[in-house]
């Protein structure tokens, strides 16, 4: 309902943009002086600012903007030492530009991640950089948009989003592992952990499969288990995959967070993994240089791509009108002791 000139209660954006027949980030636009507006657009807006009586404090705003020196980083798992290591990235560069990191754990909530991210927008975040809970769909973002926020999507991939994109080659990644471990003369191969509806595990698989298939060699469908990506759901896959009476000589583990759960599983089935069977992951957290033995995997740097991740937001922030940018960060093999590579070599040599 349109509020009479003179009222004395608040007029808020919706309302004029109710009045006005058009959409909240249009009405901020214009208030702000960002972006392009068509001058029929901007006139309608101006007109209904004028019938409602609204009087824009551009003092109040200009001191609140100048006061925005928040942004916000939402993580899916911090548990995960690669998001810490990814975090650590993202702070040193908002540090340099004078930035705070507004940290908050989803732990896989779609509900939660709404809810902490408007809490920071209220707080003035000038933009958030979102590691995405499973499940979230490009339209849960649409309120930022509406809202003028800057927003970047981090490590993964959220088709339809219209937001900055920092992503790993996990592809690329995918495939490179696997066919190492088939140069190693492994045919029975299996991948481990990740949920199917995940974009990173869609696109790590697919590497999987590309290597397998042009080796020429068939991949069993009862050797692909999805579980969460945690250290207890690799447990449980290799547990499951253990107790098959033609087990696999070799596992592709979607993180290394999943590898090391199911090294775990391996030993307690008084397997030796590097010499009974074969273990790799991905993302190559200090923990898998650390393990015993130490892991296999595909190395992304975590720490760089937060720091690219920060850069491009607050490049965003600088020039909201920009177009969002997109940064796929290398993904290249480590060699270590899980896929027995230098047993295999020490027999060779013997």
């Amino acid at each position: 309902m349109s509020q009479p000139k003179g009222s004395k209660g608040k007029v808020t954006i919706i309302e004029i943009a109710d009045a006005a027949g058009v959409s909240k980030s249009t009405v901020s636009l214009v208030l702000t002086g960002r972006g392009s507006v068509k001058p029929e657009t901007r006139r309608q807006v101006q007109q209904a600012m004028d019938r409602l009586g609204y009087v824009y404090n551009r003092g109040a705003a200009n001191l609140r903007n100048a006061q925005s020196r928040i942004v916000g980083l939402v993580l899916n798992d911090l548990s995960n030492p690669f998001f810490a290591e990814f975090a650590i990235g993202v702070e040193k560069v908002l540090q340099m530009a004078g930035y705070v990191a507004f940290m908050a754990n989803t732990a896989e909530s779609v509900v939660r991640q709404d809810q902490v991210m408007r809490m920071m927008r209220e707080h003035g975040a000038g933009g958030i950089i979102l590691c995405p809970a499973l499940d979230t769909r490009p339209e849960h973002l649409d309120w930022a948009q509406a809202a003028d926020t800057a927003l970047l999507v981090a490590i993964r991939r959220l088709p339809g989003a219209q937001a900055g994109l920092v992503v790993p080659e996990n592809v690329a990644g995918g495939s490179r592992i696997t066919r190492h471990l088939i140069n190693l003369g492994h045919e029975r191969v299996a991948y481990l952990g990740g949920m199917n509806s995940m974009v990173v595990r869609q696109e790590r698989h697919r590497g999987f499969l590309t290597a397998m298939e042009a080796a020429g060699h068939a991949v069993d469908p009862g050797l692909n288990l999805e579980s969460m990506p945690t250290r207890d759901g690799g447990f449980s896959a290799m547990g499951s995959v253990l107790s098959l009476s033609d087990r696999p000589t070799a596992v592709v583990c979607y993180n290394d967070v999943v590898a090391i759960g199911a090294m775990l599983a391996a030993a307690r089935h008084g397997l030796v993994v590097g010499r009974d069977i074969a273990i790799v992951g991905f993302d190559d957290t200090s923990e898998a240089r650390h393990v015993s033995p130490a892991l296999t995997t595909i190395a992304i740097d975590a720490v760089g791509l937060g720091e690219r991740a920060a850069a491009m937001l607050l490049k965003q922030i600088a020039d909201p009108a920009a177009e969002p940018e997109t940064f796929i960060g290398s993904a290249n093999l480590v060699i270590r002791e899980s896929c027995g590579a230098y047993q295999r070599a020490l027999a060779a040599a013997g």
